[in-house]
């Protein structure tokens, strides 16, 4: 397992101090994995060393969250494995389709988001605003946050999955595009694992670091595969399929695949709010996400010979 790099990207909003939240992040992560491979998973504890969290939202947000809210949720959590019937019915709600449908409709019409029904997602859009806009260099310094753990990694010659939560992907794919395109690191991302991800709105597409560049530098050139998985009803993963959007990096050669998993995804993570099919740490626990990262494991792992 030394030969393995987990790096873990958050998404938006203030998280608690990173002592206090990896371990909460991997703990899940494991769960996961122990979905579907109890032995694993088991094997995989034994190596805590080989998960970083890429902690960026205190330089971002100048606070962090109380690890306390989160607690008693997390052990829910983890004593759970699958939605049941009345979150499925809430996820498909007509209040939840219609949400959709603003939000594709805002994704063209920037003007409609103030209609949206969901706060959360609002403020989402507001949040990358500010990221895209770069005030006062803040995207640069918190993508230098990333690049250094991958830098670190490459020079160790370990193995990197790489997962990008919400707008950690984004900010995942544009440190990534700096470091193979701009800087000249020949380095690869072996798995690029992307959840509850907004890479699929045109919003986002339209400004990303290669977004304006020309097309033969365009899209990252390390990344070896690409898995996107998306919970049924997160709506900040508003279109999740993201194979189409960026299939020209797969016909250029730049990655041998990517690949969508939607279709009966469910993050069942509740807190005192209720259902939250957004959060990170119920995406880390469900069986799919578990499933490509054991896959993955099992992928890069030398055989092991009785």
């Amino acid at each position: 397992m030394q030969n393995l790099r987990i790096i873990f990207v958050p998404g938006k909003n203030p998280k608690p101090r990173p002592e206090e939240h990896k371990p909460q992040l991997w703990r899940c992560l494991l769960r996961g994995v122990e979905q579907v491979n109890p032995g694993l998973a088991v094997e995989l504890a034994g190596y805590p060393e080989v998960f970083e969290l890429a902690s960026w939202n205190h330089i971002y947000y100048h606070r962090y969250k109380p690890i306390e809210r989160d607690l008693p949720w997390i052990e829910h959590l983890l004593t759970r494995t699958e939605a049941t019937e009345e979150e499925r019915t809430q996820i498909h709600s007509l209040r939840t389709r219609v949400g959709r449908l603003i939000y594709h409709l805002a994704d063209w019409f920037p003007y409609l988001v103030r209609f949206a029904p969901d706060p959360a997602v609002k403020a989402a859009v507001l949040e990358t605003r500010r990221y895209f806009e770069n005030r006062k260099n803040i995207a640069c310094r918190i993508r230098e946050v990333l690049k250094n753990l991958v830098k670190d990694a490459w020079t160790r010659n370990q193995q990197i999955l790489l997962i990008g939560h919400s707008m950690g992907s984004i900010i995942a794919y544009d440190a990534l595009w700096e470091l193979g395109r701009q800087e000249g690191y020949q380095g690869k991302v072996d798995l690029f694992l992307t959840i509850g991800s907004p890479l699929g709105m045109r919003f986002v597409q339209h400004r990303l670091v290669d977004a304006n560049v020309e097309k033969e530098i365009r899209s990252p050139n390390n990344i070896r595969k690409w898995i996107n998985i998306s919970s049924m009803g997160d709506l900040t993963a508003l279109d999740p399929y993201l194979a189409g959007d960026f299939e020209e990096m797969v016909d250029n050669g730049l990655v041998e695949s990517i690949r969508d998993e939607h279709k009966n995804v469910y993050n069942y993570f509740t807190d005192a709010k209720g259902l939250n099919v957004h959060r990170s740490y119920g995406y880390l626990v469900n069986a799919r996400v578990g499933k490509a990262i054991a896959d993955w494991i099992e992928s890069v792992q030398p055989a092991k010979t009785d």
